[in-house]
């Protein structure tokens, strides 16, 4: 079996006994079928990986000492912020997951003027923290060590106002641009998506005067939850760790 790989949030240190948190003992004990002596990854985004022993295999709160290190990096020589419109359904969900194994280090939902999904108060902070356990899910499956942070939601014009440093692309069904013709002058980029429907025009306009590039994925139209797939996928062959 495959040395299963859990996250948490507390500080890790050889030789520590640790308690697991109620859902990874669950998943260790009730699910993976773990028993006392067998070994888990454990990282808690700060770089590097932990091995830990299990020592008390319990369904509520398991133990593990920890008595192994590696400082294995797995991240990409590019930093990408994916700046994306919030989507219905499971969409945002798929994004979230599929960009954080395509290596993103920072995700920012965004409203933009046809964003049809209404949050706030309570249900904002609960889809928040939902986002940020698909993202750590996500780390766990693909072997990230650091996990990206699922910022809080801003508008677009708010989103604008932020200074943001590198490349910055904006994915347009009509820029005269592919991605292959822009060349970073740095490793920092920042890629803006849109929701359904993609962002309007006087919104591109604004976009195009704060400095964003234009660039289009072809002749065909992608769905909202494609195109940043498609992008960040183009972005690390072109300039990151994809073959």
């Amino acid at each position: 079996m495959r040395v299963p790989r859990i996250y948490t949030n507390q500080t890790l240190s050889l030789g520590e006994e640790l308690t697991l948190s109620k859902n990874s003992s669950r998943h260790l004990v009730s699910v993976l079928r773990m028993k006392v002596g067998q070994s888990a990854i454990l990282f808690n985004g700060e770089g590097g990986q932990y091995i830990g022993r299990l020592t008390n295999a319990s369904k509520t709160n398991s133990t593990v000492l920890i008595d192994g290190f590696s400082a294995v990096e797995k991240e990409s020589n590019l930093k990408i912020h994916l700046a994306v419109g919030v989507s219905k359904g499971d969409r945002m969900d798929w994004i979230i997951q599929k960009a954080t194994e395509l290596g993103v280090t920072e995700i920012s939902p965004i409203f933009t003027s046809r964003t049809e999904v209404k949050l706030s108060g309570s249900r904002l902070d609960k889809k928040l923290s939902h986002w940020q356990q698909i993202a750590i899910s996500a780390c766990e499956q693909s072997q990230r060590n650091r996990v990206p942070s699922i910022n809080p939601i801003l508008s677009f014009d708010d989103w604008l106002e932020l200074k943001h440093n590198g490349l910055k692309l904006l994915m347009n069904h009509l820029g005269d641009l592919g991605l292959s013709e822009i060349s970073p002058k740095d490793q920092n980029i920042v890629l803006l998506v849109g929701p359904e429907g993609g962002l309007s025009e006087n919104e591109i306009c604004v976009a195009e005067a704060s400095g964003y590039t234009s660039v289009s994925m072809g002749p065909r139209i992608l769905r909202t939850e494609t195109a940043p797939v498609a992008a960040l996928s183009i972005l690390q062959s072109l300039w990151g760790d994809m073959a």
